[in-house]
């Protein structure tokens, strides 16, 4: 019998990770096609990925809600998925929200904290403390369910920014930190400590912090465990890391690129908040200088409107010089679903990563670049070329 792995989902009740759960039962349940899923094309199929059926889903949150009431919200509220699918899920959904924490709402934010039900949030004062708390937890979810490995993912909303350059370099100077109350770090590193101190692979799909730290690779490396982040790349920035290429090898000078973002889910709520804005703009903009090698002037907006539950649209205006210096402009508009987007590259990352976790890969796993807007450990931001280094990576 092959072994069952798990995947622990921080953010589990949210609409990606709920959309990736409901593909996940979906796949095991052979009720869907394989659509938008990376690991699913022809060049992955003999290089030993697990299959489907061997992965087990629990995690953390912070809402008192279930999944079954957010799936029906985006079957309802957003007119995604199938009623026929929901029905087919619902015991499902029931064991797995057995395997649902409470979560910890350590330097998330106001707004964030606010969503926050008390009986579903960490009362520990301090990152250490929570760190063993969440150890816990990981540790009962590998346990109970008799898992071979744990893959944990951060699919919670967007932290604000946390400035990485005050923190020790090195671990050994990093750790008493976490014995402050007034420690800078936020959830998504704290949770990223708790998985690599058991040795649990850990990936970050958030433009948050998370293991970012170079005391915190280190922390990866003594551990003998692998992890990769952040900020999975869906939807405008997937265009810019295909289209800026083309300016760039054609010689076509790009002398502003302006994209301008609108969308009413959860995360939109979130990201109304400017301290939290200001970590996926961020996230989002430093791609085209290092694909150009020079930086046009650029403007990102994100907007939250209500009304359009988990649909975003996305609409870029490129200025441009071609020969003799004449100006041309591009325009396009992108619209998508952000969770049905994002749920299947949270599907393939799990499956490539418990692949590179069992090779006995460590630290940073570079060659998943093409899953995330800024790649950690790796400065390249095209494309294609960031696609050739999965599959070289994979055929390895």
């Amino acid at each position: 019998m092959a072994d069952k792995i798990g995947i622990w989902l921080i953010g589990a009740r949210g609409g990606v990770a709920t959309t990736a759960i409901v593909g996940l039962l979906a796949l095991q349940k052979k009720l869907t096609a394989n659509h938008g899923l990376v690991s699913e094309l022809p060049q992955f199929s003999d290089v030993g990925l697990s299959d489907w059926s061997q992965f087990v889903v629990g995690g953390c949150d912070i809402r008192d809600t279930t999944l079954e009431d957010e799936a029906t919200k985006l079957l309802t509220e957003s007119k995604l998925l199938s009623a026929e699918l929901l029905d087919a899920c619902k015991e499902d959904f029931t064991a797995i929200d057995q395997q649902i924490t409470p979560g910890t709402i350590f330097n998330v934010g106001k707004t964030i904290s606010d969503l926050a039900d008390p009986e579903m949030t960490k009362k520990d004062s301090t990152p250490k403390a929570i760190i063993e708390s969440i150890k816990s937890d990981l540790s009962n979810f590998a346990e109970n369910n008799q898992l071979s490995k744990v893959i944990v993912m951060n699919v919670s909303s967007t932290e604000p920014t946390v400035d990485g350059s005050a923190l020790p370099s090195n671990w050994s100077e990093f750790e008493p930190i976490l014995e402050n109350e007034d420690c800078i770090l936020a959830a998504s590193s704290i949770y990223g400590i708790a998985a690599l101190q058991l040795g649990m692979p850990f990936l970050n799909f958030t433009p948050s912090l998370g293991t970012a730290p170079n005391a915190i690779c280190e922390l990866a490396e003594a551990h003998g465990t692998c992890h990769m982040g952040h900020d999975g790349k869906t939807g405008e920035t997937l265009l810019k890391s295909s289209l800026a290429p083309m300016f760039q090898h054609r010689n076509l000078n790009v002398m502003s690129w302006v994209g301008h973002n609108i969308f009413g889910n959860l995360d939109g709520k979130v990201l109304d908040d400017p301290e939290n804005k200001q970590t996926k703009v961020v996230s989002k903009d430093r791609l085209l200088g290092q694909i150009l090698g020079y930086d046009p002037q650029t403007l990102v907006s994100i907007e939250y409107i209500k009304s359009l539950g988990d649909w975003k649209t996305a609409w870029d205006h490129i200025h441009f010089q071609g020969f003799l210096s004449t100006p041309m402009t591009m325009q396009f508009t992108w619209q998508g679903s952000d969770s049905i987007l994002a749920a299947p590259l949270v599907l393939d990352l799990v499956r490539f990563t418990e692949m590179a976790s069992r090779r006995g890969e460590v630290g940073l796993l570079t060659d998943l670049c093409s899953f995330f807007k800024s790649p950690h450990g790796i400065e390249e931001n095209n494309f294609v070329r960031q696609f050739q280094l999965l599959e070289q990576w994979a055929a390895r």
